[in-house]
C-alpha cells in the first residue's frame, strides 16, 4: 500500500514580512484602517494586486492571507464596488476573498449585508463567467476559484441577501432546462404542478424581451454549467500528462452537485435536472475515474454524489421514504421498461416476460440488453423519457457503452442503505486509516476539496442526519486512532531480522508484540444476514514489563477497544525512524484490524468476569485474552481471501496495542447511532423539523405550543412582590388579595394563554382589549402547607434576586416545548438551570427530568447548587463517573443511592417504633416498611380521624383554641421538637401547626411505602435499577455517558419527560441528539414535553482535534449553535454579575445588549483598584527576547520565551505585593506556551513560601466555564494571529477575569486584525507598557480610576521586570532577616545553624541540577529560614512583611535554571542591593555572566 506524501503545511508571514510586502504598502497608502490619510480609490489598484500577486502566484494562499488580513475586501474592494468599475480582476478579487474567509471560518457575508444595493449585479457577472468559455478570459483556475465561491453561496442560505439571488437557480422555472419529453412525464406525475408551469408561463409572456431573455439565463445556469463541465471531463486523456487544473476543477464541481443535493431547498427541482443530464454516468464512464492517482478523490466524491442522487426521500414533499417505498419505484422502473420490451422490441420478448428479481441485476441486464445495437438501445431510452427522440433515419450520436450505462445503472437493484450500514466494519482498517482524502493530516490548509459529508443547517431526513453524523464520527475518532498508532508502533521500532521475520528494538506502554493469536468462534449468522453473529479470538502476550503496566494491561475489562496490528519492516536493524517521513513504509505496517476485549482467561482458559470477587493470580508473565472480532470484517476478510485467493489476515497480526480508555468510547457510540438508524427513531412532533432544519423555527417556543399551561407556581423564585413586579416589564400585574402583609412569596401566576396560531386579521376595535388582557398576569400569593414543627421541617429557599430576562428564561423552562437561554459568561446560568429543575420538580411531581451536560465538572456544580433547594435528596440520581469529585459527603452515585435509601429506611422505621412506643401499641410494628405500612393504617389514622371529629369547627358554635392542643394524640411523640408546639394564639394557627404534625409523620410512612421495593429486591444492581427506572425524579449524567449506555437505558424501560441542557454549545451535535432518544416511544409518541438548552454560542465549540473535520466538515457546531443560525427564538440573559464593568466592555460588544448587575458597581471589590498596578487591564507589548519571538519546536507546539518569562515575572511581582497565589491563573493560547511557563514557575517560584504557584497555568480552551480574580494571559504568536483570530476563543479569554486582566502579547500583529478590533481598540487605547506601582500594598484603599498617591514606574521591557522583582524579591528577604536579628533578639546560633543546613541543601541541590550554585535566581538562602521564624513569632510583624510573607506556598528553596540567570543577568546591569553576607555573592555575580 503506498503512503501518503505529507501535505505541507502553511507557513504564516511574520509581521516583518508582512511589513515588507508590497500589498502592506499598498494597504498602508489605501485602505489600512489605522491609517488617517488615504489616497483615493483606483482601479488599477486592484488590476495591479491581482495580476501582479494573485495570478503571478498561482493563487498562493499566503498572498491571499495577506489581503485578506489586511482588510481589503471591507475597507477597498466591497466599499467601492459599483457595476461601472466592476472587470475580471474586481470579480475574481472579491471571490478570493470571500473563498479566503470561509477558509478561515471567519464571517464572510457581514460586509456585503451592510452595503446590499450591488450584489445582484455582481452575482450575476459571477454567472456569467462561471459558464465562460475555458479558454477565453477567465482560465479553469479562475473558474474554479467561481465553482468555489457559488458553493459557498448555496451553503449560505440562511443569509438573505444571499438567499434572494441563489432561489432565483433553484426553483421550478429552471425545469426549462429538461429536454421536453422528461417534462411532460414529470409534470404528468404531479398535475399539482402543472398548474403552477402555467402560471410561470403566462408570468413570462407578460414580462419585457430583455427581463425574459435574463429570467431564463438564470433558470438554464445550472443545466448548462453541467454541459461545460461534461466538456472538460471529456477533455481529461487516459494515460497522457494532464493538469491539475482540470482535475482540481472537476473535483470542486463534484463537491458543488453534492451540497446542491444534500441540501432540501436546492435539491427539491435540482435532482430531476441532474437525472436528467445523465451526469453521473459521464462520470463513471471517463477516463479521470481510470487515473489512479489523479482520480482517487474524484472516484470517491462520485461515489457520495451517487449515494445523495438516489437518496430514499421524496424530492418534492421533503418526506422520507421507507424500503417498501423504495421497493415500489424500483419495481415501477422495471415493469416500466418491461412494458416498453413487450411494446415495441421484440428482441427483448425474453426479458419483458421474465420476473423482476430475475432481471434487476447489473450481470442480467448487461446480459439481455449487451447485443442490441446503439440505436434500439437509444430507442429504448428514448422510450422512457432519458434521451430525445432518434429520427428514423439517422443513427445515433451516442456512443454504445454509454446508452448500455445509462439503461443498466437505472434500473439495477440497490442495496438499501440501512443494509449497506449494518454491513460496515466499525473499526477503521488500514486503507481509511492512512487516506488522506478521507482522514486528513492534522496540516490540512483549507485549499483542496475532500470525500467528507458536511454538517451545514440542514438535514434531508433524520436518516440522512444520523449518518453524516455517523461517517465524521467514526473519521475523528480513525484520526485519534491514527495518532495512537503511529506513537506507539514507532516506539517499538520494528526492523528487519536477518532472517527475514521481525524483531522489535524498543518498547511502548500502550502496545506489545503478539506471541500467539487463534480465532476460537465463528457463530453462524443470523437469518437473512450473511455475516456470522460473533467472531472471537484468542491473543496471548508476555508481560514482562514493571508492574505498574503489568496492572494496565491485566486491568483491561469487558467492552475495552484493542487494535491488532501487522508490520513486516523493510529496514534491518539499528535504522532510525523519521517522524517526518511517511510512517506506513518506515514500519512495514500492512494491517490493522480492531477488537474488543471480552475479558484475559484463567490459568483454566476460562473467561475472568468483573465482578466484586477478587481476581485470580496468575502465574508467570504470559497472559491470554479473549477478544470479540468484527463480524462484518471478518466475512470481507474471509470472502476476499476466498475469492482473490489474498492471504489470512487473521494468520499475521504481531502487536496488539491499546487505548486509554476515556478517548476509547468510539465504538460504543458509533453502535448507538447504528441501532439509532434501525429502529423507528422517535423525536416528538414538535422537534422533528427544526432538528432538520426547516420549518417555522419558532414552531416549539412555548407560545406557538397547543399544550401551553396558564397557571404555574413559581415557588420560591420571586423574593418579594416588588421582585415580581419588576421581573415582568410591561405587565399589568393583579394580586389577588389586597392586604400588603398578605403579599409575599410564594406566587402562583395565571399568565393569558393564547392558541397556538393567532388570527389572521384582527377587529380594529378589539385590538386594544385583546392587547390589555395579554398583559395582564394574576398572582395568587399562597402560603406552603406546615410540613412538622422541626427547623429541619421548613423548605430551603432561593436567595437570588433574578432579572426579568433570567424570569422569561424560568418561565420559558416551565412550559412545554423548546427553550434556548444564551448566557454569556457570569449570568447566572447554572442558578437559572437549578430554579427551572426546581420549578418543573414542585409543578408537576410526577414528571421526571434528565439533566445532561458536557463535562463532569459542570454537572457537579449544578448538582451542589441543587442540593441547596428544596428537593427532597432521595429523588436525586448521578450517572456515570464524575460523583467522585463532588464536594459533598453524599454520594449521588446508583450505589450510593441504594445505600441512602436503605440507611434512611432504618432510620425511619427507628421513627416508627418511637411513634408506636408514644402511642403505648404493642408488637413490632417497626420490623418492615409492610408492618408499618398496616400500622399507619390501622392505628394512626384511626387516631387522627377521631381528634379531627373532636375538634373539627362545629356549625356555630366557635371553636375553641385549647381543644386543639389538648386532644391532640401525638404530644408525647413530637416532645423532642422545640415546645410548645401550639401557641394558642388563634385557632386556625394551632390547626395549621397539628396538621403539619401530622403531614410530618404521614411522609415517614409515604416514604417507607417508596422504600418497600428495595425490600423486596435483594441484589443491588436491581435496587439500582429500581431506582433509575422508578425512584429518581432528577437524574443527570454526562452527555458522553448518554451516548454510551443508551442501549441499557432503553432495555431498562427508563422513561423522562424533560431534558435540560447545560453547556449545550459545548456538545457535540450527535452527543445533543442522543439524550432525546435514551427511552422507547409509547403508542409511537416520544414522551418528551420540555426541551432546555443553556449554552453560548459566542464562546468555544466543541473540540475537534482533526483540523479537515472541524473546517471542512463544519463538525465543531453544536446543535445549539446550529438552531440559533436557523433563528429559532432564544432568551438571551443580559446582567453579569461577574467582572468589573470595564473589564465586561473587552467583550460585551459580542452579546446583543450585555450590561452589569448593580453589585457591579457596588460591591468594594469592584469598585477598589488593583494594589500595586495602575490599571485593572492593560495590553502589554513584548518584543523578540534575544532575537527570538514564537517558536515551534513541534508543528503547533508554540511558544514564546519573552512571553512566558514576563508573566511570570508580573505574577512574581504580585505575590510579593501579597496578592493570595491562588487569586492569580495564567492562561495562554497554545498548549506549547502552557509547559514552557509551567518549567519556569517549577524552576522561579514554585516551591518558594513567599510566592507560590498560581491557581491554574493551562490554556484558554480549558479554562473555559471557570474564572479567577485576576488573569494573566500570553498570546504566543508574533508571526500570525492564528487560533485566536476565531473570536468565540477572544471572548472566552477576555471573560475569565473578575477584578484584573493583564494581557502580553506582539501588539503590532493583534491590532490588525479585523474580527478582534473591538476588543484590541479597547486595549490599545492605554499604554502599552507595564504600568506598576511598587510601594502600594495589597489590598489597598484606592479606588479604581483614582491617581495612585504612590509613585507609578513604567516597565519598558521583560529584561528590566524580571530585574526589578529579582531586586525587590533580595530587598524584602534581607529587611525579614534584618528585623529577625534586630528585634527579636534571636540567638545568633539558631539562625546560623539554619543558614548553614539550608546553604547545604541549596548547594546540593543546584550540584545535582548540574548549574552553579550562584545562578539561583531569587536566592532563597535566608528566605525559608524568615519563614520558619515568620511562623513562629507571628504576632511581632509588621503589615507590610505579614501581608507579604503569610501567602500560600509548600516546600522549600526553589531550584532555578540558567536561563534565569541569563533573564536576570540581561536586567541587572549595575543596579547594586543593599546586601547581606549571604547574599552579596549571588546579587552581584548576574552582572558577571553576561
Amino acid at each position: 500500500m503506498a503512503a501518503p506524501a505529507q501535505p505541507k503545511k502553511i507557513v504564516a508571514p511574520t509581521v516583518s514580512q508582512i511589513n515588507a510586502e508590497f500589498v502592506t504598502q499598498l494597504a498602508c497608502k489605501y485602505w489600512a484602517p489605522h491609517i488617517k490619510k488615504k489616497s483615493p480609490f483606483d482601479i488599477k489598484v486592484i488590476e495591479d494586486i491581482y495580476e501582479k500577486e494573485i495570478v503571478k502566484s498561482r493563487f498562493a494562499i499566503r498572498k491571499i492571507m495577506l489581503l485578506e488580513f489586511s482588510q481589503y475586501l471591507e475597507n477597498y474592494l466591497w466599499m467601492n464596488y459599483s457595476p461601472e468599475v466592476s472587470s475580471k480582476a474586481y470579480l475574481m478579487s472579491i471571490c478570493c476573498m470571500v473563498n479566503e474567509k470561509f477558509r478561515e471560518n471567519v464571517p464572510a457575508w457581514e460586509t456585503f449585508k451592510k452595503k446590499p444595493d450591488h450584489f445582484p449585479f455582481f452575482f450575476k457577472c459571477i454567472l456569467k463567467a462561471a459558464l465562460a468559455e475555458t479558454d477565453g478570459e477567465f482560465s479553469l483556475h479562475e473558474q474554479t476559484v467561481l465553482l468555489l465561491f457559488l458553493d459557498h453561496c448555496f451553503n449560505s442560505l440562511e443569509v438573505d441577501l444571499i438567499r434572494s439571488q441563489v432561489q432565483q437557480l433553484i426553483s421550478l422555472p429552471m425545469w426549462m432546462g429538461l429536454q421536453p419529453a422528461r417534462l411532460e412525464l414529470e409534470l404528468k406525475k404531479t398535475p399539482k404542478l402543472r398548474k403552477f408551469w402555467n402560471l410561470i408561463k403566462k408570468n413570462d409572456e407578460k414580462m419585457d424581451p430583455e427581463a425574459r431573455e435574463q429570467a431564463y439565463q438564470e433558470r438554464r445556469f445550472l443545466s448548462q454549467l453541467i454541459q461545460k463541465f461534461i466538456c472538460v471531463l471529456k477533455s481529461v486523456p487516459l494515460s497522457e500528462p494532464v493538469t491539475m487544473d482540470k482535475v482540481h476543477y472537476c473535483e470542486r464541481f463534484i463537491e458543488l452537485m453534492i451540497d446542491l443535493e444534500a441540501l432540501l431547498p436546492t435539491r427539491r427541482w435540482f435532482n430531476t435536472i441532474l437525472d436528467d443530464s445523465h451526469l453521473l454516468v459521464h462520470c463513471y464512464l471517463s477516463n479521470l475515474v481510470h487515473r489512479e492517482e489523479d482520480g482517487h478523490l474524484f472516484s470517491q466524491l462520485l461515489d457520495m454524489l451517487k449515494f445523495y442522487t438516489g437518496f430514499e426521500i421524496n424530492d418534492q414533499t421533503g418526506n422520507a421514504l421507507t424500503e417498501n417505498e423504495m421497493t415500489t419505484i424500483h419495481y415501477d422502473r422495471i415493469t416500466s421498461l418491461q412494458r416498453a420490451a413487450f411494446a415495441h422490441f421484440p428482441e427483448l420478448y425474453d426479458f419483458a416476460l421474465s420476473n423482476v428479481a430475475e432481471v434487476d441485476t447489473r450481470g442480467s441486464l448487461v446480459k439481455l440488453f449487451g447485443p442490441l445495437s446503439s440505436n434500439t438501445l437509444h430507442q429504448v431510452a428514448s422510450y422512457l423519457c432519458l434521451l430525445p427522440t432518434l429520427p428514423k433515419t439517422e443513427d445515433t450520436t451516442f456512443d454504445k457503452e454509454f446508452l448500455l450505462e445509462l439503461l443498466v445503472s437505472r434500473h439495477e437493484r440497490r442495496i438499501s442503505q440501512i443494509q449497506q450500514l449494518n454491513q460496515m466494519p466499525l473499526y477503521p482498517t488500514e486503507k481509511i486509516i492512512w487516506d488522506e482524502n478521507i482522514v486528513p493530516t492534522e496540516y490540512y490548509s483549507g485549499e483542496g476539496c475532500l470525500a467528507l459529508p458536511k454538517l451545514n443547517l440542514q438535514f434531508l431526513t433524520l436518516h440522512d442526519y444520523l449518518l453524516r453524523n455517523f461517517n465524521l464520527f467514526r473519521l475523528e475518532s480513525t484520526y485519534e486512532i491514527r495518532q495512537d498508532i503511529e506513537d506507539s508502533v514507532s516506539r517499538m521500532k520494528p526492523w528487519q531480522s536477518e532472517y527475514g521475520g521481525v524483531v522489535f528494538g524498543g518498547w511502548a506502554r500502550m502496545a506489545q508484540p503478539i506471541v500467539a493469536f487463534t480465532v476460537v468462534e465463528v457463530a453462524k449468522p443470523n437469518i437473512g444476514e450473511n455475516w456470522p453473529t460473533r467472531v472471537r479470538a484468542d491473543v496471548t502476550i508476555n508481560l514482562n514489563v514493571r508492574d505498574h503496566i503489568k496492572d494496565e494491561w491485566e486491568g483491561l475489562r469487558k467492552h475495552d477497544v484493542c487494535f491488532l496490528i501487522t508490520v513486516r519492516p523493510t529496514k534491518p536493524y539499528g535504522t532510525k525512524f523519521d517522524r517526518r517521513r511517511p510512517f506506513i513504509e518506515q514500519v512495514g505496517l500492512v494491517y490493522v484490524r480492531g477488537c474488543e476485549i471480552q475479558g484475559m482467561l484463567d490459568d483454566k482458559g476460562r473467561v475472568i468476569e468483573d465482578g466484586p470477587e477478587p481476581r485470580p493470580n496468575l502465574r508467570g508473565e504470559s497472559r491470554t485474552f479473549r477478544v470479540f472480532l468484527d463480524p462484518n470484517q471478518y466475512q470481507q476478510d474471509m470472502t476476499n481471501t476466498i475469492q482473490n485467493g489474498a492471504e489470512d489476515v487473521y494468520e499475521t497480526f504481531n502487536i496488539i496495542m491499546r487505548r486509554k480508555p476515556k478517548e476509547n468510547n468510539f465504538k460504543a457510540v458509533l453502535e448507538t447511532i447504528r441501532n439509532l438508524m434501525n429502529t423507528d427513531c422517535v423525536v416528538p412532533a414538535w422537534l422533528h423539523d427544526i432538528i432538520l432544519g426547516y420549518g417555522d423555527p419558532s414552531s416549539a417556543h412555548y407560545s406557538k405550543m397547543p399544550n401551553q399551561i396558564a397557571t404555574l407556581d413559581f415557588n420560591d423564585t420571586f423574593l418579594s412582590i416588588e421582585h415580581l413586579k419588576a421581573s415582568f416589564p410591561g405587565h399589568n400585574v393583579k394580586v389577588t388579595v389586597d392586604d400588603p402583609a398578605l403579599q409575599i412569596p410564594p406566587f402562583r401566576i395565571t399568565f393569558p394563554v393564547r392558541s397556538g396560531k393567532g388570527k389572521k386579521r384582527k377587529d380594529v376595535d378589539g385590538e386594544d382589549e385583546d392587547s390589555e388582557e395579554a398583559k395582564t398576569l394574576i398572582v395568587e400569593p399562597h402560603v406552603i402547607p406546615n410540613r412538622g414543627p422541626y427547623p429541619y421541617n421548613q423548605p430551603k429557599r432561593n436567595t437570588i434576586q433574578f432579572t426579568h430576562t433570567q424570569i422569561e428564561a424560568i418561565r420559558a423552562g416551565m412550559q412545554p416545548g423548546l427553550t434556548m437561554v444564551v448566557g454569556p459568561p457570569g449570568t447566572g446560568k447554572t442558578d437559572v438551570a437549578v430554579q427551572i429543575i426546581s420549578n418543573i420538580y414542585h409543578n408537576f411531581p410526577e414528571q421526571r427530568t434528565l439533566i445532561v451536560t458536557h463535562s463532569n465538572q459542570a454537572l457537579n456544580q449544578l448538582f451542589e447548587k441543587i442540593m441547596a433547594l428544596d428537593i427532597d435528596e432521595r429523588h436525586l440520581l448521578r450517572l456515570g463517573h464524575g460523583e467522585e469529585e463532588l464536594e459533598t459527603e453524599k454520594d449521588f452515585s446508583r450505589y450510593g443511592r441504594v445505600n441512602y435509601v436503605l440507611a434512611r429506611r432504618i432510620e425511619l422505621l427507628e421513627e416508627v417504633k418511637r411513634l408506636q412506643k408514644s402511642l403505648g401499641v404493642p408488637g413490632d410494628a417497626s420490623y418492615t416498611c409492610e408492618t408499618a405500612g398496616y400500622f399507619f393504617l390501622y392505628q394512626v389514622m384511626s387516631r387522627w380521624e377521631e381528634y379531627i371529629s373532636k375538634v373539627k369547627n362545629k356549625g356555630n358554635t366557635s371553636p375553641d383554641v385549647t381543644e386543639v392542643s389538648t386532644f391532640f394524640p401525638f404530644h408525647e411523640y413530637f416532645a423532642n421538637a422545640p415546645q410548645p408546639i401550639f401557641k394558642g394564639r388563634s385557632y386556625e394557627e394551632d390547626m395549621e401547626i397539628a396538621e403539619g404534625c401530622f403531614r410530618h409523620i404521614k411522609k415517614i410512612f409515604t416514604q417507607l411505602e417508596e422504600f418497600r421495593a428495595s425490600e423486596l429486591l435483594r441484589s443491588g444492581l436491581d435496587r439500582s435499577k429500581y431506582l433509575l427506572v422508578k425512584e429518581a425524579k432528577i437524574i443527570a449524567m454526562t452527555c458522553t455517558h448518554a451516548a454510551l449506555k443508551r442501549h441499557d437505558l432503553v432495555k431498562l424501560g427508563f422513561k423522562y419527560d424533560n431534558i435540560l441542557m447545560e453547556e449545550a454549545a459545548q456538545i457535540l451535535e450527535i452527543e445533543t441528539f442522543i439524550p432525546l432518544l435514551l427511552q422507547n416511544p409509547q403508542d409511537g409518541f416520544s414522551r418528551l414535553k420540555r426541551w432546555i438548552m443553556i449554552g453560548d454560542h459566542h464562546q468555544l465549540p466543541p473540540v475537534i482535534k482533526n483540523m479537515a473535520f472541524q473546517k471542512y466538515s463544519n463538525m465543531e457546531q453544536s446543535l445549539f449553535t446550529r438552531f440559533v443560525r436557523i433563528g429559532v427564538p432564544t432568551v438571551d440573559l443580559d446582567a453579569q454579575g461577574r467582572a468589573r464593568a470595564s473589564l465586561c466592555n473587552l467583550y460585551n460588544w459580542r452579546y446583543k445588549k450585555l450590561g452589569n448587575l448593580p453589585h457591579v458597581q457596588l460591591l468594594p471589590e469592584f469598585s477598589t483598584a488593583n494594589a500595586g498596578l495602575l490599571y485593572d487591564f492593560q495590553l502589554i507589548n513584548v518584543e523578540d527576547f534575544q532575537g527570538v519571538g514564537e517558536s515551534e519546536p513541534n508543528p503547533y507546539f508554540y511558544q514564546n520565551l519573552g512571553e512566558a518569562e514576563y508573566v511570570v515575572a508580573l505574577f512574581m511581582y504580585m505575590c510579593l505585593l501579597g496578592y493570595p497565589a491562588d487569586k492569580i491563573s495564567i492562561l495562554t493560547t497554545y498548549n506549547g506556551q502552557k509547559h514552557l511557563i509551567r518549567d519556569i514557575i517549577n524552576r522561579r517560584c514554585g516551591n518558594n513560601p513567599l510566592i507560590g504557584r498560581p491557581n491554574k497555568v493551562t490554556t484558554v480552551d480549558r479554562f473555559q466555564g471557570q474564572q479567577n480574580d485576576y488573569i494573566l494571559l500570553s498570546l504566543v504568536r508574533t508571526r500570525a494571529v492564528g487560533h485566536l483570530r476565531d473570536v468565540r476563543r477572544l471572548v472566552v479569554a477576555m471573560s475569565r477575569a473578575r477584578l484584573g486582566l493583564y494581557i502580553f502579547a506582539r501588539v503590532s500583529l493583534f491590532q490588525n486584525c479585523f474580527e478582534l478590533t473591538p476588543a484590541f481598540s479597547q486595549l490599545t487605547a492605554r499604554p502599552l507598557h507595564l504600568h506598576i506601582i511598587p510601594t502600594e500594598p495589597f489590598p489597598t484603599c484606592r479606588k479604581n480610576g483614582e491617581r495612585p498617591s504612590h509613585e507609578v514606574q513604567v516597565i519598558k521591557n521583560m529584561p528590566q521586570m524580571a530585574n526589578f522583582v529579582y531586586n525587590m524579591y533580595m530587598h524584602l528577604i534581607q529587611t525579614t532577616h534584618h528585623y529577625h536579628q534586630t528585634f527579636l533578639q534571636l540567638p545568633p546560633a539558631m539562625v546560623e545553624e539554619g543558614e548553614e543546613v539550608q546553604s547545604q541543601e541549596t548547594e546540593m541541590e543546584t550540584e545535582d541540577e548540574g548549574t552553579p550554585p550562584q545562578a539561583d535566581i531569587p536566592c532563597v538562602t535566608n528566605a525559608s529560614v524568615s519563614h520558619e521564624l515568620l511562623a513562629s513569632q507571628p504576632e511581632a510583624i509588621p503589615g507590610q512583611t505579614e501581608a507579604t510573607s503569610g501567602q500560600a506556598g509548600t516546600g522549600s528553596s526553589p531550584e532555578a535554571t540558567s536561563a534565569v540567570s541569563e533573564v536576570a543577568a540581561a536586567a541587572a546591569g549595575s543596579d547594586t542591593v543593599p546586601t547581606e553576607a549571604g547574599t552579596q555573592q549571588d546579587a552581584t555575580s548576574a552582572p558577571e555572566t553576561k
